[in-house]
């Protein structure tokens, strides 16, 4: 390994919606983190790992800060809020599309405090051509984001401005060995990412509110002697007339919900998959630290 190899951790914080998780899966060419369309699709601090011949860079995705509802909320805000120190760099991200709202604002005013230096990453840049308007933002993220590095402008979705905010990135990194081994691209166990991707699934194909009152609880993950791995889990809802929701006429939302969710744990385990998914009611679990810890995989980062 050459002397000159550099190795370190970032974080990646904003409010929900700015394309956090989709940055971490560009960056690291990887699916490591869910996505959807709907806010605080991100509840845990998840790394994704960048190993090239010149760095190392594990790269953490958090959940979006925000005015916490419930419990769980508050959980979230907390996760996120505490991995901004302890890295050697926080790469800030707002959505270029937009104006800055009052969450922005409050991340800027949580990173200013911060002793961790920092890049800021406008995205969504292809969702915004309008020059004046985009003159209107970098003039308010220079006020609000003062301390700043580095601002790029940059697409999770194209790669535009990708290459050159990991660049910016690189240049933070202490000298030293990789902190992980090079064919590692997440520091999440396996029965972590089955559980992720089965929420997502339910993301994606549910509506109303019913998405963010679900959890996810692997009952059971075993590998058969005929090469085949069973899953079986359980799809947590907060409210009785969420179950049939979940469900659907038939059964045929959950069926669609198996179906997708089988087809990405093949191509996570790249083993043929058994799932068996059930619905099951626990009233407010949102509230209640021992259920959030159980149905959400954030035992460890907040007990």
């Amino acid at each position: 390994m050459e002397d000159n190899y550099k190795a370190g951790t970032v974080t990646l914080v904003g409010r929900t919606n700015v394309g956090k998780s989709s940055l971490l899966n560009r960056m690291i060419g990887e699916k490591v983190a869910i996505v959807s369309d709907k806010p605080q699709t991100t509840r845990n601090r998840i790394a994704g790992i960048l190993t090239n011949e010149r760095f190392q860079a594990v790269i953490y995705d958090t959940p979006g800060i925000h005015k916490p509802l419930h419990r769980l909320g508050e959980y979230l805000v907390r996760v996120a809020s505490a991995a901004l120190s302890g890295v050697d760099l926080v790469v800030v991200i707002v959505d270029a599309s937009e104006r800055l709202t009052l969450q922005d604002k409050r991340v800027a005013s949580l990173i200013e405090r911060s002793s961790s230096p920092f890049l800021l990453a406008l995205n969504k840049i292809d969702l915004c051509r309008d020059n004046k308007r985009l003159e209107d933002l970098l003039t308010d993220c220079r006020f609000q984001f003062a301390s700043a590095q580095g601002i790029y402008q940059i697409s999770a979705i194209t790669g535009e401005g990708v290459d050159d905010l990991l660049t910016g990135i690189e240049g933070f990194l202490p000298k030293g060995p990789p902190l992980f081994p090079e064919d590692i691209v997440s520091d999440k166990p396996l029965k972590f990412m089955i559980a992720e991707i089965v929420r997502e699934k339910i993301l994606q194909t549910t509506r109303e509110e019913v998405p963010h009152s679900c959890g996810i609880y692997l009952q059971q993950l075993e590998y058969r002697d005929d090469g085949t791995l069973y899953v079986l889990a359980d799809i947590v809802v907060e409210r009785e007339s969420q179950k049939p929701i979940i469900i659907g006429k038939g059964g045929r939302q959950i069926k669609e919900i198996g179906v997708e969710a089988r087809r990405d744990i093949e191509y996570l385990t790249d083993l043929k998959v058994f799932l068996e998914l059930f619905v099951k009611v626990r009233k407010n679990w949102r509230e209640k630290d021992s259920m959030i810890q159980e149905y959400t995989g954030l035992r460890d980062e907040i007990s």
